[in-house]
């Protein structure tokens, strides 16, 4: 394992992404945007939630985020209430450090409409306009993932995370090492600029829209 520090030490220079005034201009128009699409359709998701299943409308968990800074990440409950405590109970179909199962019994029937279309992660918006997110990065990992990160793993987080992103919009369902999905987010630190941010964010909203069999 790798600590926080180390990973910030081996940093030659920040990545150009994290001072960029567009990048951060952009984030802040997008995020809200989606925080009025948010408030929108926040009443009928809140009903649909709450008559499906019990428990708060809202999920929150511990994510990691810029040089593995800790921050709350938050979503729409899709799953039934006090769901971590039951992950040790389902099997891990992907491959490595991150946690996948496309027939996860603690999916709700609502959530697995929300998570088709990604609509459970609107409240991210909040993330992205409070600063911990961006609209477009790396996948944000939680804490069960960092404890077990190697050198390359950690400069994933070079960073910001974000909602979207090379691994959302180039086979988010397909991927399922979590080696591929460090080589994507470190590819998109290479290719990074205003204008690619720009690019993947109508990406995800043709696949979300049009593409059902794409990365969603």
């Amino acid at each position: 394992m790798v600590s926080t520090t180390s990973i910030v030490s081996t940093q030659a220079r920040t990545h150009p992404s994290i001072d960029s005034p567009i990048k951060r201009t952009i984030d802040i128009i997008g995020s809200c945007i989606g925080l009025v699409l948010l408030g929108v359709f926040l009443i009928p998701i809140a009903v649909a939630i709450a008559i499906d299943s019990p428990g708060p409308v809202f999920y929150s968990q511990t994510r990691h985020g810029l040089y593995g800074r800790p921050f709350k990440i938050w979503k729409f409950r899709s799953m039934v209430d006090r769901a971590d405590g039951q992950k040790n109970r389902i099997a891990n179909e992907s491959k490595g450090l991150m946690f996948k199962n496309k027939r996860d019994p603690r999916v709700t029937r609502v959530g697995k409409l929300l998570r088709k279309t990604s609509i459970d992660e609107f409240p991210q918006f909040w993330n992205v306009l409070m600063g911990d997110m961006s609209l477009v990065g790396t996948r944000p990992p939680t804490s069960d993932e960092v404890k077990h990160y190697s050198l390359r793993h950690w400069q994933r987080l070079s960073v910001k995370p974000g909602i979207t992103g090379e691994w959302q919009v180039h086979g988010r369902s397909r991927v399922k090492s979590f080696e591929d999905v460090v080589e994507l987010d470190l590819r998109y630190q290479r290719r990074w600029t205003p204008l690619y941010d720009i690019v993947l964010i109508f990406k995800t909203v043709y696949i979300m829209l049009f593409d059902r069999s794409g990365a969603y």
